[in-house]
């Protein structure tokens, strides 16, 4: 069965930082592609970041360039990602998502981190 679990999410002020992370189990995680996705109230799931198998590729969604950070590991099978400078347009729940490098068929969310920033 596979599952990820998000975690790190929170309330914060303007201009904190948070690390969130996401552990797999039941996959081959090097296999897989990894995301974090958000979505606000009302609004649609946009992808937010994006890494390779073994990092040597990462994409942001231009909102967050400079300010979030996405990693991994392989060993833990965990992907984070780093928030700094957070704003309160960067409010939302924030998911994981796994996709197989090769095989776009095992594609997995996770349930989401709920990220609040606000005064």
């Amino acid at each position: 069965q596979v599952q990820l679990a998000e975690s790190g999410g929170g309330l914060v002020q303007p201009g904190a930082s948070l690390r969130l992370s996401c552990t797999a189990s039941g996959i081959t995680f090097s296999n897989y592609f990894m995301s974090w996705y958000r979505q606000a109230p009302g609004k649609e799931r946009e992808l937010v970041a994006g890494i390779t198998r073994f990092g040597e590729n990462k994409n942001y969604t231009d909102s967050v360039k400079g300010r979030f950070t996405i990693s991994r590991d392989n060993g833990k099978n965990t992907v984070f990602l780093q928030m700094t400078s957070l704003k309160p347009e960067d409010t939302a729940m924030y998911f994981c998502n796994a996709v197989h490098q090769y095989y776009g068929q095992f594609n997995y969310w996770g349930q989401g981190t709920q990220v609040t920033v606000s005064s």
